[in-house]
């Protein structure tokens, strides 16, 4: 039998975080979550989805490819991005990653770094989430991904209150993540009502809110060496929009 995943879908659009941000990104994105933080926008991919064969994946994704012709700073265009849910639930996504990197793709992967991130390709691009209080999955956080970094990878801290900030800023400090790879500081966008899956974690009581102006002050009174990044695809489409 050959190899599988369990697909919820594939498309072409633009990269909306990250350092790619705006770069042409092809978003496979896997079906499950083992998680259920209190900000998640995709939980229609805790269950939806189908199974599809590592070649029908392949296919899909080499047609939405065609007539790109370009590179940016020596990474092919389109970009591949293994998203979910959580990629990293399934293990055959890990050969398949490894596959688009033989066929000479940027393959970047969103994880929340509850998994172990030592099982990828070491050409495989890793944006790890590093969980926040408000989360309500702090501690699921794997620390033993840490030792793992490489500087082509990147962490991610999603922050919705000032405990979530206080936080991050203490966790950059103690293990000195600016000396390992890019840290990327992403305001958490409210979510619209349809949107409040009710298998979702609450935001732990006591927090305050944080804007995003607010954030933004915050990271340049305290010199932080991060890269602060809205979610841009929903400034550009409806903030539920799908195959964006």
């Amino acid at each position: 039998m050959s190899a599988s995943l369990v697909v919820n879908e594939i498309y072409l659009s633009l990269q909306g975080e990250s350092t790619f941000a705006g770069l042409p990104c092809i978003f496979v994105r896997l079906t499950a979550c083992n998680l259920r933080c209190s900000y998640c926008d995709t939980a229609y991919a805790f269950t939806e989805g189908k199974r599809r064969s590592f070649e029908e994946i392949q296919a899909e994704v080499t047609k939405l490819a065609a007539n790109y012709h370009a590179q940016v700073s020596g990474h092919r265009l389109p970009l591949i991005e293994f998203t979910g849910g959580e990629p990293l639930l399934q293990p055959a996504a890990a050969a398949l990653m490894k596959l688009f990197c033989d066929d000479g793709f940027t393959v970047l992967v969103e994880t929340s770094g509850a998994h172990d991130i030592s099982v990828l390709d070491p050409r495989v691009r890793r944006i790890m989430d590093l969980k926040s209080p408000s989360s309500g999955e702090v501690a699921r956080n794997r620390w033993e991904n840490l030792r793992h970094l490489r500087p082509t990878d990147e962490v991610k801290f999603v922050l919705g209150t000032r405990e979530d900030y206080a936080w991050a800023k203490g966790i950059l400090a103690e293990h000195r993540l600016a000396e390992l790879c890019p840290l990327l500081l992403s305001w958490v966008a409210p979510l619209l009502p349809h949107q409040q899956d009710k298998s979702l974690k609450a935001v732990p009581a006591g927090q305050t809110p944080i804007g995003r102006q607010e954030l933004v002050n915050a990271i340049i009174a305290d010199r932080l060496p991060v890269r602060f990044q809205l979610q841009m695809h929903k400034f550009i489409w409806p903030p539920d929009e799908r195959g964006v």
